[in-house]
């Protein structure tokens, strides 16, 4: 395909949508605001890599935050590739971490068959152990809240404390394959 006919075919993008479509090697970060045609790019961009061979459709990794974006990238990346786009990964970060632990977590140790919690099922998981260990919830958050106060520590510091503390007290976490 000549540069004419790539200009022409891709001139309802903007200079620096072309710019990110035609740049092939390594990874490319899409940062810009809502309706500025972000899916766009990537789906073009994905399509011009494809059609020049430059690799497989196994070999795409298109990362979105929320699952309507990745359901509209999928959607979108399949009609302009109708023969790859089931082959490419296009999902959300949490949906590709799991699939990726579902894979190949038991190669560090963790089981392939897991449940994410969503922040419900980990506040009640949370308080159901607490429970069991005659521990007041009220009391607990007062001492969290010293701590942090006290220690200046990060929300991730006091998350790994608590898990610390309460894996070492009782294993459902463990049984929930939360750990």
């Amino acid at each position: 395909m000549s540069l004419t006919e790539l200009q022409k075919e891709y001139s309802f993008m903007n200079d620096m949508q072309q710019k990110a479509v035609f740049k092939t090697e390594g990874p490319v970060l899409i940062l810009a605001g809502a309706g500025s045609g972000k899916t766009t790019v990537l789906v073009n961009r994905i399509s011009y890599i494809l059609r020049m061979g430059l690799c497989r459709p196994w070999q795409i990794l298109a990362i979105t935050f929320t699952n309507k974006a990745a359901t509209e990238l999928k959607e979108r990346i399949c009609k302009a590739v109708p023969e790859q786009g089931d082959d490419i990964w296009a999902a959300t970060f949490h949906s590709t971490c799991s699939r990726i632990l579902r894979r190949y977590g038991d190669r560090i140790g963790y089981s392939n068959h897991f449940t994410v919690y969503d922040s419900d099922d980990q506040k009640r998981l949370v308080k159901e152990i607490l429970k069991q260990l005659n521990i007041d919830e009220k009391f607990l958050l007062q001492y969290l809240n010293r701590f942090l106060q006290y220690q200046n520590r990060t929300v991730k510091k006091v998350t790994s404390f608590l898990l610390e503390v309460l894996s070492f007290h009782c294993h459902p976490l463990k049984i929930a394959n939360f750990l």
